[in-house]
């Protein structure tokens, strides 16, 4: 990338994008353990989920398919109406809700679907300003 802009005003936009992205999928990942923490107390509808959680319908059900998708909850038909599904935690959502870190340090889609050559570069770049900010770190 050829840029007549100034180092400062490109590092600047770099900043601006990594931050956006950070914010973007961590505020997902809040909702989407929010969801999850609610089915700790056992099965919910979607319409529950979505009330406890603060969102409407179609943002939780956009949720449950991903969690589902993800293998750690499951829809289950609900025993008195059969129009309604119930949601439940997986065995691997209730392993994601005591291992959060576990959760927080998986990548988003986003980043496994880069090519090779952009994740070396990715890491070679974020190497070197974890190293630059660690040397001119204060000592504590």
């Amino acid at each position: 990338m050829n840029s007549s802009l100034p180092q400062g005003d490109l590092a600047q936009h770099a900043w601006s994008l990594m931050y956006g992205f950070m914010e973007t999928h961590l505020r997902r990942r809040g909702v989407r353990d929010k969801l999850l923490c609610h089915l700790r107390g056992g099965p919910a509808t979607l319409v529950q989920l979505a009330q406890m959680s603060d969102i409407d319908a179609p943002h939780a059900t956009r949720i449950v398919d991903k969690l589902e998708s993800d293998g750690l909850v499951e829809r289950r038909p609900h025993p008195d109406d059969k129009r309604r599904k119930l949601v439940t935690l997986t065995p691997a959502g209730t392993n994601a809700l005591t291992t959060p870190d576990a959760v927080l340090l998986r990548p988003p889609a986003e980043i496994g679907r880069l090519p090779v050559d952009a994740l070396e570069q990715l890491i070679r770049l974020l190497t070197l300003l974890v190293d630059k900010d660690a040397a001119t770190a204060p000592i504590r």
